[in-house]
């Protein structure tokens, strides 16, 4: 019986033991169902974010303008940021990170749970949300995939992303968006821009000292700016410090030298004013071939042409020449005329300088390179250089002589006049240029055409509309002056043109290259050709119009240009190795004032930048098929005697004038008479 009892003792205990094992294994299904439930909600409700995309982490960066030193001229962004790789920092850059905001970042699984119940617990106690306990993981998962307000609504998707991001990246991958991601402050994003925000150097260059003030920043990067805190920087600094060392990532040592190593601030960072029109051309181009988010966001390297020094010089120059315009006219006028300027190597096109207006903070319009004005007489060596191009040498005889020609209207005539009003009857194609004859240029497009010259304007770079009559002979169709100062170019480099280049190369934020320029050859002129129009343009600065250009030690060539009733005044000139143009007049083509022509406005201006230009050649290159000859200034014949009548001219040797003297065979030998 006692057996019996025990038997059924035992089976009540096994069956109950059963049961209460089959209840726990049933609140352990409803636990997991319900906690399955939670997350799926969690998943559902909360609407958390996808961290695909933190693969390729590509954020805003910024554009970086370069002049041709490979100095930073100016900057481009939304968001003040260099992307750079955790293998271009110092080691001990994300080491003071992660001692300062996260010292189990490399145990723990995106998500610290100590850190989240010690902030959970001081909050309860404190009746508010001050302390996050936030890992650097769940500090990415924010930034980039979140928005920043503080409820524990976000901070369980927070922990939620963190640690899905921590299965998905290496902790080296979650250290590099951090250190890129962050803000310290000052508008700086990231520690390669907050490196040069406040020490004026890159990241990679950054000592302890230094990496450990960044390293304070991020928690609250106003209370611990050093440009507003410095006492509250050095305790965040100090606290840096001390942490790398607990964690055995520096010594005591090493951390109580960094504490006391004097610290270099950065200087702010500004764009030169005097290169504000030059920066402006670059970004327009930027944006109009490549797109605004390219220019803002893309992180481009842009790298260009521009000489500082020579920049610098061409504002002073422009400035100065528009005060001395004041001077002249200041009890006769009101108002203050603008200028403008172009300088670019002769031989390649790169813009070394560019002045678009006196004052870049009252004006963004660029005359240099959007206004389009009538260029007067700057436009004559065009017309020449057809001419030359074809029958006519320096020494072709045309009539200066009053000329009728139909007008524009029917039954009206034009009657165009020199500037001096007088007509100097037989003239030669060289003193007609230098002397800037009106009538002899119009007589000269009407013998060789109309299209011929436009033909040649075009392949010369001048792309703006030009008449289809005899005005553009004085240069009535409105060109800009990198335009023409292009166009000049081409007899600088001896028949070949040189197109205005501006960038040099431009690369991306991983320094893949998105575009290079180039120089294009295009041999638009014979060497010949173009050496005659500068042998004549060097006689414009030695006795023509372009007097006031004179002074530089080398050789040098020229044209001035002036419109009816002054309203713009011109100087193209150039050395071997550099083209300049000036430009000045109203925006409201108003006028400039009585006798304000290009040799007395422009030609100054001009001067007092290419004095300012190192000079390394000082003679222009003279091609193999030139000869000289004295030729007659008035009859334009040769003049074996070589009297004071007499000027020596250059020629294409295959172009030469008629010689009259025979010797007794009836052949003509000259070779005496001819300096090759």
């Amino acid at each position: 019986m006692a057996a019996e009892n025990k038997t059924n003792n035992g089976n009540r205990i096994w069956t109950w033991t059963h049961i209460q094992v089959s209840l726990y294994l049933l609140a352990i299904a409803c636990l997991l169902t319900l906690f399955i439930g939670i997350v799926l909600f969690l998943f559902l409700s909360l609407n958390i974010p996808d961290i695909s995309s933190l693969a390729s982490f590509t954020p805003p960066a910024t554009t970086v303008i370069l002049d041709k030193n490979d100095t930073q001229i100016d900057t481009i962004f939304t968001q003040n940021r260099f992307v750079v790789p955790i293998d271009s920092m110092p080691k001990e850059l994300p080491l003071a990170f992660v001692a300062a905001e996260d010292a189990r970042f490399f145990q723990h699984a995106g998500v610290d749970a100590w850190s989240t119940l010690r902030a959970l617990v001081h909050n309860l106690r404190k009746g508010e949300k001050g302390q996050g306990g936030s890992t650097i993981t769940q500090q990415v998962a924010r930034a980039l995939l979140l928005t920043p307000e503080k409820t524990y609504t976000r901070k369980i998707k927070e922990a939620i992303l963190a640690y899905r991001i921590d299965k998905v990246l290496s902790k080296k991958e979650i250290l590099h968006i951090y250190l890129n991601q962050i803000y310290f402050g000052e508008g700086a994003y990231g520690v390669d821009a907050a490196a040069r925000v406040y020490f004026g150097k890159k990241a990679v260059d950054l000592n302890l000292a230094e990496i450990a003030i960044l390293a304070g920043l991020p928690q609250a990067p106003s209370r611990y700016s050093p440009f507003k805190h410095f006492d509250l920087t050095k305790r965040r600094q100090a606290y840096v410090l001390n942490r790398m060392a607990e964690e055995g990532y520096i010594t005591a040592t090493m951390a109580r030298k960094a504490f006391a190593h004097s610290l270099l601030w950065g200087a702010p960072a500004e764009t030169d004013d005097d290169c504000r029109y030059f920066v402006q051309y670059v970004k327009k181009y930027i944006q109009a071939k490549y797109g605004w988010e390219a220019l803002m966001t893309g992180g481009l390297t842009i790298e260009t042409t521009l000489d500082p020094d020579l920049q610098k010089s061409a504002t002073a120059a422009v400035r100065k020449g528009v005060a001395k315009w004041v001077v002249r006219r200041t009890t006769k006028m009101s108002g203050l005329p603008q200028a403008a300027l172009v300088a670019m190597n002769a031989s390649t096109g790169e813009v070394r300088a560019l002045v678009g207006g006196t004052d870049f903070n009252k004006s963004q319009f660029d005359r240099a390179t959007q206004a389009r004005r009538q260029p007067g007489s700057a436009f004559k060596p065009i017309v020449y250089a057809a001419a030359l191009k074809n029958s006519f040498t320096p020494a072709s005889i045309i009539m200066d002589e009053p000329l009728v020609l139909p007008g524009s209207t029917p039954g009206s005539t034009w009657q165009p006049q020199n500037f001096d009003g007088e007509f100097t009857g037989p003239t030669t194609l060289e003193s007609a240029l230098i002397h800037s004859r009106n009538i002899v240029t119009i007589k000269l497009l009407q013998q060789i055409g109309i299209e011929p010259v436009r033909e040649l304007a075009r392949d010369m770079g001048i792309s703006s509309p030009l008449n289809k009559n005899l005005s553009l002979a004085l240069g009535s169709s409105e060109v800009t002056l990198l335009e023409l100062t292009s166009a000049y170019a081409t007899f600088a480099n001896l028949g070949q043109t040189a197109r205005p280049v501006f960038i040099t190369k431009i690369t991306d934020r991983n320094g893949n290259t998105v575009e290079s320029f180039k120089r294009k050859k295009r041999q638009v002129l014979a060497q010949e050709t173009a050496y005659l129009l500068t042998r004549i343009m060097e006689g414009v600065i030695d006795e023509g119009t372009g007097k006031k250009a004179q002074g530089l030690p080398g050789e040098a060539a020229g044209k001035t240009g002036t419109t009816d009733g002054y309203h713009d005044a011109w100087f193209i000139g150039y050395t071997p190795e550099m083209v300049c143009g000036v430009w000045m007049g109203f925006d409201k083509k108003l006028s400039l004032g009585n006798n304000e022509t290009g040799g007395l406005a422009c030609a100054p201006v001009w001067l007092d930048f290419m004095q300012k230009v190192p000079v390394e050649k000082e003679k222009f290159p003279v091609p193999e098929g030139i000869v000289f000859l004295p030729i007659d200034r008035q009859t334009g014949k040769f003049n074996p005697a070589n009297s004071d009548k007499s000027t020596w001219m250059a020629f294409d040797k295959d172009k030469m004038p008629w010689l009259e003297q025979p010797d007794d065979s009836g052949q003509q030998d000259f070779s005496g008479q001819i300096e090759e």
